[in-house]
This record gives structure tokens, sequence and C-alpha cells, in this order.
């Protein structure tokens, strides 16, 4: 079987790069999923759960907002702003993260746009790494 040459990377660091069969990511657009050999294309990421499968296994992680770059000859690039492998999520600190976003929202009405914009985003990503860190746990016992 033909590979896709993965790679994503966030501002800190290279979350995972590696030869793979394919990858299910979440975009502006809806889910797509690429095999090798995939139409180049551009996309924006959106929060969320992205899946790799390699030999059989996936491997699960949480992303924020970004791009997508299917490029030819099977080659896929996603800058993320953020990107954690499931194993890396803090469950509790998420959970947090959740809560304190919950809790500013309901502030809403003493919110400008951009802040309330901010702080939907926010939540967004911390229930994509909980969606992601409870499924690998799931899977993992």
């Amino acid at each position: 079987m033909e590979k896709i040459n993965f790679k994503i990377i966030t501002l800190e660091r290279v979350v995972y790069e590696d030869e793979i069969d394919q990858v299910t990511i979440p975009t502006q657009a809806g889910e797509i999923t690429v095999l090798a050999r995939h139409t180049p294309l551009v996309s924006l990421l959106k929060p969320g759960e992205l899946r790799i499968k390699k030999d059989g296994y996936d491997v699960l992680l949480s992303v924020s907002t970004g791009f997508v770059e299917v490029r030819p000859k099977s080659e896929v690039v996603i800058l993320a702003d953020t990107a954690e492998r499931a194993e890396e999520i803090d469950l509790e600190r998420a959970e947090e993260g959740r809560r304190r976003a919950e809790e500013m929202l309901k502030e809403k009405e003493r919110l400008d746009d951009v802040q309330f914009a901010r702080l939907q985003a926010q939540l967004e990503k911390e229930l994509a790494r909980l969606k992601v860190g409870r499924r690998y746990r799931k899977l993992r016992s």
C-alpha cells in the first residue's frame, strides 16, 4: 500500500511526522479523509479529532485551528495553532479550561464580539481535547 508523507506542526514543535496510510482531518468544510494520491487541496482546520491510520494502528490527536495542505506526491502538511497527541492530554486541565470558558461565556452581554469569539474558540478547543483524551483512554482500557 502506498504511504502518505505526513507532518503536523505547531509554533512550538513538530507534533507528528511519519509515513502513514491515511488521515482523517476536521476542516471548516467538514471532515475529510486523505489517502495516498489524494487531489491537492488547501483547507482551514477546525478544532476536533484528527485520526491517523498507520499499519493497522490508530493515532489520535486533538487539533485547534490552522491550515491543511494536501500536496502532490502523497504529502500532507498541517500547520496548527495547537495539536496534542491523545496520550499527552491532561483531562483535568482540559475540563478546567472548558469550565472556565463556559463560565465566561455566561457573561456574554459584557463581552465584545472579539472576546466572545475567543472564548468560543477556547471552548471548542477544550471540548476537542476532552473528546480525544477520553476516547484514547477508553480504547486503552
